[in-house]
């Protein structure tokens, strides 16, 4: 039997040890999209995040939107924002000129990544000749361009382009000794996958925090397909418990909220205080885990 007095899920406000949440959202292609965007970040923001982050599309597809996204969040919420960045199609003075114009905007926090090639996930990336190489090699040059504070990618069941797990951890450390703050990883499902992950980074040096990315599941399908693309794993328990709800909306509800509700709990008494969330720009399913690991808004 668990003793809850044991269980920091079971602790209340006063015993609980204090947790760091963050939150991302991806720029909005419509009207409607936007306004669904800004009432998601407004019911999030009284949740004190440390940030909210907006993603960024390959090549700086995106580059214009996630410019406008993060320059709102800061100047109108008074959340820090924090923009996603990639080495993906451009060169080392365009990816300067796009930093200092976070800065300008008040921007002080980014996701540095790689980037996926625009042929698409799983594809060989080819950095660009005059470009950073490498998401190391793009910390690096993010902080010589000023104190930024920088966040960097993980993957609790390795990147699928590295070839043993021994390169993998050498790529996140690499990552880290250039200057990054922390790690979030990809979505993960298996608690255990995530917790082998952190201990094998500890044992090979990496210090910075680990942080677990977590993904609601508002639609199965949508997460299960693109979990394929990215090399995260269903287990099948997972894929049980959403069999047959694909025209039962209400149900998939309940469903995908006791899932990411059992996952989070579990962290948080395994010791795990920070948490990322992948908000796919919704609220509802999000708001209700921060209030589980006693996050209240202010």
């Amino acid at each position: 039997m668990i003793d809850d007095d044991l269980r920091a899920s079971r602790l209340t406000a006063d015993k609980r040890p204090e947790l760091q949440i963050s939150f991302e959202f991806f720029p909005p292609k419509t009207d409607a999209m936007e306004e669904k965007f800004w009432e998601s970040i407004g019911k999030l923001a009284p949740l004190k995040p440390r940030f909210v982050s907006v993603t960024y599309g390959a090549g700086g597809s995106t580059r214009e939107r996630t410019l406008r996204m993060v320059r709102h969040i800061t100047s109108d919420t008074g959340v820090p924002a924090a923009a996603h960045l990639t080495c993906v199609g451009a060169t080392r003075d365009e990816i300067d000129e796009v930093v200092r114009g976070f800065a300008e905007v008040g921007v002080k926090s980014i996701v540095a990544l790689r980037g996926d090639p625009p042929e698409g996930i799983g594809k060989p990336f080819s950095p660009h000749p005059q470009g950073y190489q490498n998401a190391a090699d793009l910390v690096a040059g993010i902080r010589k361009l000023g104190d930024f504070d920088i966040s960097v990618a993980a993957y609790p069941e390795k990147h699928p382009q590295s070839g043993s797990w021994d390169e993998d951890i050498d790529n996140l450390k690499r990552k880290i000794d250039a200057g990054a703050n922390r790690a979030i990883t990809q979505m993960f499902f298996r608690n255990s996958d995530y917790l082998r992950f952190v201990d094998r980074a500890r044992k090979a040096g990496v210090k910075a925090p680990i942080v677990p990315g977590i993904q609601p599941i508002h639609s199965f399908k949508q997460i299960s397909g693109f979990a394929a693309r990215c090399g995260a794993s269903i287990p099948d328990w997972l894929a049980e418990r959403f069999e047959g709800l694909e025209n039962d909306p209400d149900t998939h509800a309940l469903v995908a909220a006791a899932v990411a509700a059992e996952q989070v709990t579990e962290l948080l008494d395994e010791g795990v205080t920070e948490f990322h969330f992948y908000t796919l720009n919704r609220s509802n399913l999000v708001l209700a885990l921060a209030r589980l690991l006693g996050r209240r808004p202010d």
